[in-house]
């Protein structure tokens, strides 16, 4: 049996977990979509959704070692997939012959590695700022709870933060537009009307997701977190 180091090495060791890997990230950004939804909840939604994280103690602490190495394998393998092209291919052709056929090359599947990358150095940034940022604390059914909720309010104010934010979720949606139905057929899906039809419910996907975070921060930066779909934010 190989080992899984030589696993990540064959072609097909790869794309099989760059399949699998890639599908983990898809439902890891749907659940945290809807965590951040929460923001829109009542007035404790958030803190409570946090709170209810982080009692959960070692199993969280297991499923973010988890995520950190499906990250990790994931932007591996992309990364060295894109090198192995670059250095077979060291020049660009003029004219890319494919326009979303069977290979469904576009410029999201030939940015891959580009938006992949950035989302991996955004990533560090936004658990610095959230997940190990500084927050006050709230008492919530009667216990203490990091006050989440002004901390995503009070840094969506910030224009760079908020813009910032929105540009690379534009990004992650041109990632996912290609990235879903790559991992579909990194999976040995063969059939060309399966394909097609995953290829479409992709994008589509990718794009409300996008959408979706995008919301977000657009809202709170041009209403100051004061707009009708927030309560409990104390607007001064």
């Amino acid at each position: 049996m190989p080992s899984f180091i030589e696993a990540a090495q064959s072609q097909v060791g790869r794309k099989i977990l760059t399949g699998i890997t890639g599908l983990l990230l898809v439902f890891f950004i749907i659940f945290h979509l809807a965590g951040n939804l929460t923001i829109f909840g009542d007035a404790d939604a958030m803190n409570r959704y946090s709170m209810i994280l982080h009692n959960l103690g070692w199993p969280l602490w297991i499923a973010r070692i988890g995520l950190i190495l499906v990250f990790a394998i994931h932007a591996y393998i992309g990364i060295s997939i894109w090198w192995q092209k670059r250095k077979a291919r060291p020049e660009e052709y003029d004219v890319y012959s494919s326009k979303g056929g069977p290979s469904k090359q576009s410029l999201s599947s030939r940015s891959m590695a580009f938006t992949g990358v950035i989302l991996l150095i955004f990533l560090f940034f936004h658990i610095n700022t959230f997940a190990l940022g500084d927050t006050e604390t709230v008492i919530i059914d009667g216990q203490e709870a990091s006050d989440l909720k002004t901390l995503v309010i009070e840094t969506f104010q910030n224009p760079l933060y908020a813009f910032g934010y929105t540009f690379v979720m534009i990004l992650l949606g041109a990632h996912l537009g290609h990235g879903i139905w790559s991992s579909f057929t990194s999976l040995t899906m063969k059939s060309k009307k399966l394909s097609s039809s995953i290829y479409s419910i992709g994008v589509i996907l990718a794009v409300v997701l996008a959408l979706a975070f995008i919301f977000i921060p657009l809202y709170i930066f041009f209403t100051g977190g004061c707009g009708g779909l927030i309560s409990g934010y104390d607007c001064v």
